[in-house]
C-alpha cells in the first residue's frame, strides 16, 4: 500500500528545522547536502550547503524536507502536521518541545471524543496537532 509523507520546503532553514524536529521528536534525522550529491556540479557554489534532501524517521512517522524548490515558498494554514501519540507523556513532552519559540493554538486537554489533544505553530510557522487516545 502506498503511504503519504509530509514534505517541508523552507528555503534557507531546513537544516535548523529538521535537526529541531529530530530533537524534539527523538528521532532520526538523515540530510543530504547538494555539495553531497549526484547534481553538485550543475549548481553554483551559494547552493551547495543547501540541504537537497532531508528525511527525519521514527517509526511510522516519517518527515521529509528541502531548501531547494523550484517554486517560491508561501507558509499557509492549509496544511497540518498531526501526530498521534502513544501515551500523555509522549504527547506532552512533544508539545513542549515543538511550542518553543512558537505558538500555542490549541493547549493539551481532553476533547469531547476522548482524545488528549492540542495545536501549535512551531518557530518555523509550520501547524502542528496532537492526539492521543487511550485504548487505541
Amino acid at each position: 500500500m502506498a503511504k503519504l509523507n509530509p514534505y517541508l520546503n523552507i528555503p534557507g532553514k531546513c537544516r535548523e528545522m529538521m535537526e529541531f524536529y529530530a530533537a524534539s521528536l527523538e528521532a532520526n534525522l538523515t540530510l543530504q547536502t547538494v555539495a553531497d550529491s549526484p547534481v553538485a556540479d550543475q549548481l553554483p557554489a551559494k547552493f551547495q550547503q543547501q540541504i537537497l534532501h532531508g528525511v527525519l524517521e521514527k517509526g511510522d512517522l516519517i518527515l521529509m524536507a528541502s531548501d531547494m524548490s523550484k517554486h517560491s515558498s508561501l507558509i499557509g494554514n492549509n496544511v497540518q502536521l498531526c501526530v498521534n501519540c502513544t501515551s500523555e507523556e509522549e504527547t506532552q513532552l512533544y508539545f513542549s518541545r515543538l511550542s518553543a519559540g512558537g505558538e500555542i493554538n490549541e493547549p493539551l486537554q481532553v476533547m469531547f471524543w476522548g482524545g488528549y489533544f492540542g495545536a501549535l505553530t512551531d518557530r518555523y510557522g509550520i501547524h502542528w496537532i496532537f492526539n492521543y487516545e487511550s485504548g487505541k
